[in-house]
């Protein structure tokens, strides 16, 4: 069992829910968040003594998958949040045991 954790940019939020629609998920969450990465236009930024912080908005979604249609899920998230710009986001994969 696998835990995708994928963060993507708001507008594209709907659309990343609607390709893993019929995928095979043991389960799912949806959080809004804010942050800021390399978008260079939105890190900090030091103005004489003040200090301003700009984050941007995002959507987390948290799945868990089984390991056989990891490579599947991947694909389908990818394949609708990635348009190769700065700031599209990360998709993170972690293994996870399961205690019953």
């Amino acid at each position: 069992m696998k835990q995708i954790i994928t963060v993507v940019r708001p507008h594209l939020a709907e659309n990343v829910l609607a390709a893993l629609r019929r995928a095979p998920l043991e389960a799912l969450t949806v959080t809004e968040v804010k942050g800021y990465g390399r978008q260079k236009t939105y890190l900090d930024e030091y103005q004489e003594t003040e200090y301003s912080e700009a984050f941007v908005p995002k959507v987390e979604i948290t799945m868990w998958v089984d390991d056989s249609r990891l490579e599947e899920t991947l694909e389908k998230i990818n394949a609708v949040a990635r348009s190769g710009r700065i700031g599209d986001g990360k998709i993170f994969v972690m293994p996870i045991t399961t205690f019953q």
